[in-house]
């Protein structure tokens, strides 16, 4: 049995607890900063409002605190949302963590200093010195996994061997494990695509939806090999798999229906979606000074027109 620690009590790192503990480990989840989900875990039924499920009782929950960082666990995940990777990398340089890492956490960080954009992978290496850290992305809608459904997924990692130790660690019967060497395309990939099944979710029909994925799926591979990942990896689980299921049901999508129906961000999020993280909306914000200065516009027309409606906060236009 080993022993995994969560950090990270939103949708999917709670989901993610589920194939961790059918696979025998003893997994402890904790929430820094939600007191939504810091209710909800150390409930007596564990129900999490955003799963709408009651999560196994053998799941630990324990509060955040740097001594709960400095115990020994074989793997310690990151399920924070985009915004909280600075303040986890700080939390874990403090702790001289040695424990292997793996991130769950999809997105980019523009450092405006060096003005480079940077994968998560890469910032926790460079900013906060973790070691041995491992990405994991995919096709993966948090309310499907939590109840089982199969999923596949896929764990990069330079050196493989550590890639499939943790694979052994989380894999079960319906939580399939591929792998790749390729982290910087399998992170751009899994990230730009939040932006992209946004805007495919303006499509007001089937007809232009379509049309929108097979453009978007362009100006991935474009984005992909502009940031030295393989374009081949944007037609595997982490690049179109992801797109497809972000796309059909994915919360990113679901912003995006709102703006093509021409409502700006700002109000649909506060009519129709108050309390969810909209992860296309953070890396829009995030990205946007480094894609307005450095990328040929017209390469990635979708990708311009979506980032100057959620900037400068105007309804969204796409022509297909």
């Amino acid at each position: 049995m080993k022993k995994i620690l969560v950090i990270g009590g939103g949708a999917m790192g709670s989901a993610f607890t589920i194939p961790c503990l059918d696979n025998g480990n003893s997994v402890t989840i904790t929430e820094p900063y939600s007191i939504r989900f810091i209710k909800n875990l150390s409930s007596k039924n564990k129900f999490h409002s955003a799963l709408k499920i009651n999560l196994p009782k053998k799941l630990k929950f324990r509060n955040f605190s740097s001594e709960l960082l400095k115990e020994k666990f074989d793997l310690i995940v990151i399920a924070l949302s985009l915004p909280g990777i600075d303040f986890i990398g700080k939390e874990l340089m403090k702790c001289k963590i040695r424990s292997p890492i793996l991130v769950l956490t999809k997105g980019l960080k523009y450092q405006k200093k060096a003005k480079k954009i940077f994968t998560i992978s890469k910032k926790l290496n460079n900013d906060y010195k973790l070691k041995n850290i491992s990405i994991l992305k995919g096709p993966c809608l948090a309310k499907e996994l939590v109840r089982k459904k199969q999923t596949s997924v896929i764990i990069a990692n330079k050196n493989i061997k550590i890639a499939k130790a943790i694979g052994k660690l989380v894999s079960t019967r319906y939580y399939l494990i591929e792998y790749s060497k390729d982290v910087v395309g399998i992170e751009v990939c899994s990230a730009i695509k939040n932006i992209y099944s946004m805007i495919i979710g303006a499509g007001q029909s089937l007809n232009s939806s379509s049309n929108l994925f097979q453009k978007s799926v362009i100006e991935m591979r474009y984005l992909t090999k502009y940031f030295k990942g393989k374009e081949e990896t944007t037609l595997g689980l982490a690049g179109v798999g992801d797109l497809y299921v972000s796309a059909a049901g994915g919360r990113n999508s679901k912003m995006g229906s709102y703006l093509g129906k021409g409502f700006t961000f700002k109000i649909a999020k506060k009519k129709f979606m108050p309390y969810e993280t909209v992860e296309g909306e953070q890396l829009a914000r995030e990205i946007a000074p480094f894609i307005f200065k450095k990328i040929d516009k017209k390469k990635i027309p979708l990708m311009i027109n979506f980032l100057r409606a959620i900037i400068n906060n105007k309804k969204l236009k796409i022509k297909v």
